[in-house]
């Protein structure tokens, strides 16, 4: 009776209902405010129309869902949440913003109703479309509904995403732009004017231009985009910050960023808060509503189990007859997973042939999004993905990854996705692309995240176990690379050490060598010319003890043993000895209270310029001859 039915005009009914349902909100809006001090009154009203439609017209029935990527707007959300009876509306209003509280500032998955959290603006459209993708590859009929600011389309981001909307035609994708003129500092006019209908136009969106509080239009526009267009829809609302609510109505109307961001002081709400008490009939309206909604969403489940159901299939043995790199192995082992599990896909920005994901985009082409140069919206598609379901590996060069795309895996990081992001060309490894391509910062990006776990193996044996092991493992990894070819890790016998009984664990460290007197302690490629290295020295009778690591977020006790042994320790690494190998290793001795004579470190210590991977390590200091030198010289 009060829930409208899309397509249908709304009755007075359907129309009374939604006043009511707008008055309730305010008064919540001012009330969490008010209690908080903190928070964004001015787009939470500007909005409050048109996300009441979607939620009263559509989500209430069915739970298809909304990203809200100006996740600012959190009063009216949360607001909607309450009064829909999907969480308590005392707790809300009492608690908004407050310690200890699930009801953030920003939009967070820890509140039901929340599909994935925002802050950082230009997110959520990303997140929004890759989820469309999923709904439409799926054939479920299902719609994804978005909502971004004007002034955020300013943001990259949202370009990257319309992009990518319009090439996979996600007809399924509607998004609302609250369009108040007004950004955090000022009018859109003053601050960086930008005609966000012409730029989604150009992309190849369809654009709806509506009165953002007229309920009827917004009905009738919103019935039009459900039932489909052909390509995704954009329907700009235009709308008046602090709408209904006069104080900061008058502001709104003068472009004025006064209540962006800016919560009414006490007395102020005092003043208006009487106009939004509901009248005993406008309760019974609206608990009447209640009783109609039909879909209920889940509690959040942030905490993942550790392993899935994937089948990770019969490792790859790469002999000694065979030299390969790092980055084939890690293709191969993707299509191996591919072709076991439907849930495995691949995201690139370009570059599948030198990720190698090209392998499974040859053979399962549906299961492959070229996000092209993109690696903002293809890092935030992967974190969508895997909230629906997905196990998504995105791959791009480790510069690009740690960088572009870090604020991006640092929101999947809170949102406790399940992202595996492996990244090529890392470190000097590179060659001949020079400085700006090769990252060697790229595990310090990594380091802090706490949801993320970072992984760099030795040679492409281990490569393929670590690739089915984060694909069976859930969580967000990084796994990184090089680009070059080198022989594979053998065992004293010969045979390769990462063999047909290796079984890898996060956090292992293995014995490649032993020895006496010194422990070095190397990681991906560096093992290799620490390998060599040692033959050369085990000739002259100086064995060290090598060990290889292939995390440095997580050593074992193993690691402590040999050191405690020794007291000698020599970090040798493809990376900045700041931010990696090094650093990690130093705090680990620290921790575990080892008591060390000397501690030493090879690395990369300053910007290299172009040249073959083998030139630049030896410029850099950690070539196999020069770890000889070093260490005959500390010894």
């Amino acid at each position: 009776m009060y829930l409208p039915k899309l397509g249908e005009n709304l009755s007075v009914e359907n129309l009374r209902a939604m006043e009511i349902f707008a008055k309730a909100l305010r008064y919540d809006i001012l009330a969490m405010l008010k209690n908080s001090q903190s928070g964004h009154p001015g787009g939470s009203l500007s909005s409050l129309n048109f996300l009441m439609a979607i939620y009263l017209g559509v989500i209430a029935k069915t739970g298809e869902k909304i990203i809200f990527s100006n996740g600012h707007i959190t009063p009216a959300v949360y607001g909607i949440l309450a009064e829909l009876g999907y969480v308590d509306r005392y707790d809300l209003i009492k608690n908004f913003r407050k310690i200890g509280s699930k009801f953030e500032g920003h939009v967070t998955r820890h509140v039901p109703g929340i599909w994935y959290g925002t802050g950082p603006l230009g997110i959520g459209l990303a997140v929004a479309s890759s989820m469309a993708w999923d709904e439409k590859s799926r054939a479920t009929g299902r719609r994804v509904f978005a909502t971004i600011g004007d002034g955020e389309a300013q943001e990259g981001e949202i370009y990257e995403a319309m992009n990518f909307a319009a090439k996979y035609a996600l007809d399924n994708l509607i998004v609302f732009c609250d369009y108040n003129e007004v950004q955090l500092s000022d009018s859109i006019m003053k601050i960086m004017p930008i005609n966000v209908a012409g730029h989604f136009a150009a992309a190849g969106w369809e654009i709806m231009e509506i009165d953002g509080h007229d309920n009827q239009k917004i009905w009738e526009t919103l019935s039009r985009a459900y039932n489909g267009v052909g390509k995704p829809v954009l329907i700009l609302a235009k709308t008046v910050m602090g709408k209904g609510v006069d104080f900061m109505e008058v502001e709104g109307l003068a472009h004025k960023a006064t209540w962006h961001g800016k919560a009414p002081a006490p007395e102020q709400v005092d003043q208006v808060l009487s106009q939004f008490e509901l009248s005993e009939e406008e309760q019974k309206v609206l608990s009447e509503l209640r009783a109609e909604v039909k879909w209920k969403p889940a509690i959040p489940e942030l905490e993942w189990p550790e392993e899935n159901g994937i089948d990770t299939g019969k490792p790859r043995l790469y002999t000694t007859a065979e030299l390969t790199d790092c980055r084939t192995a890690y293709g191969m082992a993707l299509l191996d997973l591919a072709e076991l599990n439907a849930e495995v896909m691949a995201l690139d920005a370009d570059l599948r042939a030198s990720v190698m994901t090209k392998f499974l985009a040859e053979k399962f082409p549906e299961r492959h999004l070229e996000c092209g140069i993109s690696e903002q919206l293809m890092m935030s598609a992967g974190g969508g993905l895997s909230l629906s379901g997905r196990i998504p590996f995105v791959s791009t060069f480790g510069a690009f990854m740690s960088s572009r795309a870090k604020d991006q895996a640092r929101v999947n990081d809170i949102n406790q996705t399940n992202v595996k992001m492996v990244a090529t060309h890392a470190g000097l490894s590179v060659g001949e692309d020079g400085p700006t391509h090769q990252a060697i910062d790229d595990m310090g990006s990594f380091l802090g995240f706490l949801h993320t776990r970072v992984i760099e193996p030795a040679d492409p044996n281990q490569t393929d176990r670590i690739i089915r092991y984060i694909a069976k493992h859930n969580g967000n990894f990084y796994v990184r690379m090089g680009r070059h070819k080198f022989p594979i890790i053998t065992r004293e016998d010969g045979q390769p050490f990462y063999g047909e009984d290796y079984q890898y664990s996060y956090g292992r460290t293995d014995l490649i060598r032993d020895g006496a007197n010194l422990t070095v302690v190397a990681t991906g490629a560096a093992v290799y010319e620490a390998l060599e290295a040692w033959k050369v020295l085990a000739e002259k009778g100086k064995p060290f003890k090598l060990v290889a690591v292939s995390s440095i977020k997580q050593f074992d006790q193993n690691l402590a043993e040999h050191i405690k042994i020794t007291g000698k320790v020599l970090t040798i690494e493809d990376h900045n000895l700041k931010s990696g190998l090094y650093s990690q290793v130093a705090s680990f001795i620290l921790e575990q209270g080892l008591e060390v004579k000397w501690f030493k470190g090879l690395g990369v210590k300053e910007y290299q310029l172009s040249g073959k991977a083998e030139e630049l390590y030896a410029n850099a200091g950690f070539f196999r001859k020069n770890i000889v030198e070093y260490i005959d010289n500390l010894q």
